[in-house]
């Protein structure tokens, strides 16, 4: 076989993830906080990008009019942008899942409206907060390994854990949020039920799961709550404690006589009861330091309209306001010396163009999907926690023209305030159980409130099987199987029918 040279023309796609691609998508999923420490990184390393209002009036160039040419430092930088984006755009979406037009939809001519009417190039109308998105290289492993784990959190990790539903783990994270550094729950339950639209009886079930967190006594709303749920723990909680707890005050006043009586115990016993109470830790909540927890600062507020819907709009508060200062640029540009130094003042234009242009997506993707999130979920904003609807990424991903990963990349670390508290938006997807007769189908939250209700209903002498909540639920035109129904009914820890109607004889004094 001779070998031979020759000439090919081959046509291929590869993959060309540039870094300021990698930039806009990462920039989707980061918090306020981590997207303000990212744009401090970025303005102490770019000498072009400065904050709004730092620089003297006129020093940042404004956009031309329409119509008027580019700068041509300017025009080379939207050049590039556009054909990096062309080169790349079909070989990044087959490998990410993920549409450009969703990260850059002005590249597409599908550009929404900037809300507020034009505003200089160059400018973002997305403000300041701030954490943590820098390059891999820069990441301090011991940063991460050293940090305190706060009690919210701790909590938190429990919560993700005992619960599954979404609906309770909106209530456990309210209810997290009101506990203070001590570990009490500060605020009344009644108040809660009410914010949330839930019923007080679910507010009172979710805080029994809470309290058997740990550290023992935690999410207590008093001393004495907060003194039994750990005597409980310890399985020391029998009549005579139970008396000696309910009557701390005369403990403080060392009234022996009076809690000897009362205890019906004899002075040895009552010495001993004393000293172990004094062993407990009355504020469980210090056990994890004295670290400032940062209070969740919402990315969206929801609030009602003067029409009876609801008003979206972003905090403004949250978003980066950063420009670029193209006077600076065309000053150090014209007295560069070399290419080097020409190269690196281009890159540093491209940069923070791109940066800004990315800043400003990223402020109307959220808005987009928190929009859909309201406008799907308006039964919990108007009536309450058990009217969550049925909601996956891919619903709210074709409702506004977008890719589930871009959807559940805004989603991530996103936080909504809305007239029943903040809510992570993640926490607004719950699955779907279908209509028996067809219709449209019902939130897993909604059926799992219609078990618990049938349950709670049920008389001692007809206490349901599964298998005639099945029945029940079809009824009313819930389609499920009895295995869905048992493993929802395990999730909310209620027994088994036998063992229910083995506990309401007990309690009738029914003969079993």
């Amino acid at each position: 076989m001779a070998l031979t040279q020759k000439l090919e023309f081959r046509q291929s796609q590869a993959l060309v993830m540039t870094p300021q691609l990698m930039q806009a998508i990462k920039l989707l999923q980061l918090s306020n906080l981590d997207l303000s420490a990212y744009v401090e990184g970025e303005l102490e390393r770019n000498p072009l990008l400065e904050r709004a209002g730092e620089s003297e009036p006129g020093d940042a160039n404004p956009q031309p009019a329409e119509g008027e040419p580019m700068p041509a430092a300017e025009a080379s930088a939207a050049d590039w942008v556009g054909e990096d984006l062309a080169t790349s755009r079909t070989a990044i979406e087959d490998q990410l899942g993920t549409r450009l037009d969703n990260v850059f939809p002005e590249d597409s001519g599908e550009a929404p409206a900037r809300p507020g009417g034009d505003l200089p190039a160059g400018y973002s109308e997305w403000a300041r907060v701030g954490g943590g998105g820098r390059e891999d290289a820069d990441y301090n492993l011991e940063a991460f390994v050293s940090a305190e784990t706060t009690l919210a959190d701790h909590l938190a990790e429990q919560l993700t854990l005992a619960v599954a539903d979404p609906a309770r783990r909106m209530i456990g994270q309210y209810l997290i949020d009101l506990v203070d550094e001590a570990g009490y729950l500060a605020g009344e339950l009644a108040s809660v039920a009410e914010r949330l639209g839930a019923p007080p009886a679910e507010i009172e079930t979710v805080l029994a799961i809470l309290q058997n967190f740990d550290p023992p006594g935690v999410c207590a709303r008093n001393l004495t709550e907060c003194v039994a749920l750990q005597l409980r723990e310890r399985d020391r909680f029998d009549p005579a404690m139970q008396a000696l707890v309910a009557h701390l005050d005369l403990v403080a006043k060392r009234d022996l006589a009076a809690l000897r009586r009362i205890c019906g115990v004899d002075e040895e016993d009552l010495s001993e009861m004393i000293a172990e109470i004094r062993r407990l830790n009355p504020k469980p909540g210090l056990a994890f330091g004295s670290t400032l927890v940062q209070p969740i600062v919402p990315d969206v507020f929801v609030r009602a309209g003067a029409d009876g819907g609801w008003t979206v709009e972003l905090n403004s508060d949250t978003l980066p306001k950063v420009l670029v200062n193209q006077t600076y640029y065309a000053e150090v540009a014209g007295g560069a010396r070399n290419d080097s130094e020409k190269a690196y003042l281009a890159d540093c234009l491209q940069t923070a163009s791109w940066l800004i242009r990315a800043l400003d997506q990223r402020a109307r993707t959220i808005l987009k999907v928190a929009t859909e999130i309201v406008r799907q979920q308006d039964g919990f904003f108007v009536r309450g926690v058990q009217h969550l609807r049925p909601l996956n990424l891919k619903t709210v991903a074709d409702a506004i023209g977008m890719h589930e990963s871009t959807v559940s990349r805004v989603t991530a670390n996103k936080y909504m305030a809305t007239t029943r508290g903040i809510f992570e938006l993640k926490y607004f997807f719950t699955s779907a159980i279908a209509a028996a007769d067809g219709g449209e189908a019902h939130s897993a939250e909604a059926v799992r409130h219609r078990i618990k209700h049938l349950i709670d209903a049920e008389r001692p002498d007809d206490v349901l099987s599964d298998d005639t909540i099945v029945e029940r639920l079809r009824a009313a035109g819930i389609d499920i199987a009895r295995r869905t129904v048992a493993k929802y009914r395990d999730a909310m820890r209620i027994p088994s029918s036998v063992q229910r109607r083995r506990d309401k004889q007990v309690s009738t004094g029914a003969a079993p």
